[in-house]
């Protein structure tokens, strides 16, 4: 009973191998038959196409400022909020002003005292100078008083520095923002012991509006990005994450760095926004689109029709009578999928975006629809073109 399960079961593995070898020769002889291949092509356009740079950049205020005290003493009063928008010369914090009003006092009093001194001290060397002229005074007592009225003069004008700067710092005991922009977080309040140029930061403002977007890009587009802000400031789309659907922003190149990054050969760019809505906040990310130029009557393809081989790029045609042809190409740049052709190609030529992988040169083809050929392979790989 078992000799006989056995060889049943061979002769069933022998009926399969002999059905698959069947199948296999058969594929072949259907290849080698030349049936046509089933293939989506589409012919190469000549178009107008804006060239872009595409980038990923991050915003940047266009200035940031620390705010610190430049006087020491309690801080007598918050007058921002966390987040508060605020203008240049508003007042943000209010410093004891007791201790200052005090030293203006003192110091008035000292230039108030000197200044009558030095009324004296003129008067005694006007009537010694008419004396000396008469040999009633010694020329040494003449000399003293010239010399006290001459260190009076000196003395006001310290007194009178002295009060400039005890008004100075009467003027710094209100601290006020020095950048029209937006608060963050109010680090110290009111409350606070501040001394004279403090390191502490009392809160940090960011000039939001306008903005920077910052970027980078390969430094083989400097020379044309150079070219272009010869004839005009050059604009910059750009779309922060999150916000698919809604219109780009508009901004202007405003700088280009003056040195390119010998570790990544890219140069930094910084575009400026008004950002009047606020639509662009610092540290975001965003993507950039850099309007070069535009290119007339370019030839272009589907970006899926090219394909990578030893020699370079290239893609297959559909000839006459159906036969697959596979031709280089150059390649320029890629705009919104499709790639520039700027050699190689013209205007009709019927070019396969899908099914490359079952043609080789000489290959017999079908052309297809997009709905026939949508299940038939891969978009790109396939055989080298030579």
């Amino acid at each position: 009973m078992s000799r006989m399960f056995f060889s049943r079961a061979v002769v069933l593995a022998l009926s399969v191998l002999f059905l698959c070898s069947c199948s296999g020769s058969g594929e072949k002889s259907a290849a080698r038959e030349g049936r046509p291949v089933p293939v989506e092509a589409v012919p190469a356009k000549a178009a107008t196409l804006p060239l872009m740079v595409k980038a990923v950049g991050n915003v940047e205020p266009m200035a940031t400022v620390a705010v610190k005290p430049q006087v020491g003493g309690a801080i007598a009063a918050q007058l921002v909020r966390d987040g508060a928008d605020v203008a240049k010369g508003d007042l943000l914090f209010k410093i004891d002003p007791r201790p200052f009003e005090l030293a203006i006092r003192e110091a008035q009093a000292k230039l108030d005292r000197d200044k009558a001194l030095i009324v004296k001290a003129e008067e005694d060397l006007k009537r010694y100078a008419t004396l000396k002229a008469k040999d009633v005074v010694a020329q040494e007592q003449y000399d003293l008083t010239f010399s006290q009225a001459k260190t009076l003069e000196g003395t006001i004008r310290l007194d009178q520095a002295t009060l400039e700067r005890a008004r100075l710092d009467l003027e710094y005991a209100e601290i006020r923002a020095p950048i029209s922009g937006r608060i963050g977080t109010v680090q110290l309040t009111a409350g606070n012991v501040l001394k004279a140029n403090d390191d502490r930061t009392m809160c940090v403002i960011n000039q939001i509006s306008p903005i920077f977007i910052s970027f980078s890009v390969p430094e083989r587009y400097l020379p044309a990005i150079m070219a272009r802000q010869k004839e005009g400031a050059l604009t910059v789309t750009s779309s922060p994450d999150g916000e698919q659907g809604r219109e780009p922003l508009v901004a202007k190149l405003a700088s280009v760095d003056n040195t390119v990054d010998a570790k990544t050969g890219a140069i930094r760019l910084k575009a400026i926004y008004e950002n009047t809505d606020h639509r662009l906040w610092p540290g975001q990310f965003v993507r950039v689109d850099l309007a070069l130029s535009t290119l007339t009557n370019a030839v272009v393809i589907p970006t899926r029709a090219v394909m990578d081989g030893l020699k370079g790029p290239y893609v297959f045609l559909i000839g006459e009578g159906g036969v697959a042809e596979a031709r280089q190409i150059a390649t320029g740049p890629i705009v919104e999928a499709q790639t520039v052709v700027e050699k190689g190609l013209v205007p009709g030529d019927m070019v396969v975006v899908d099914g490359q992988v079952r043609l080789a040169p000489g290959t017999k083809a079908e052309i297809k629809t997009a709905a026939a050929t949508a299940d038939a392979g891969p978009k790109n790989g396939g055989e080298a073109g030579q």
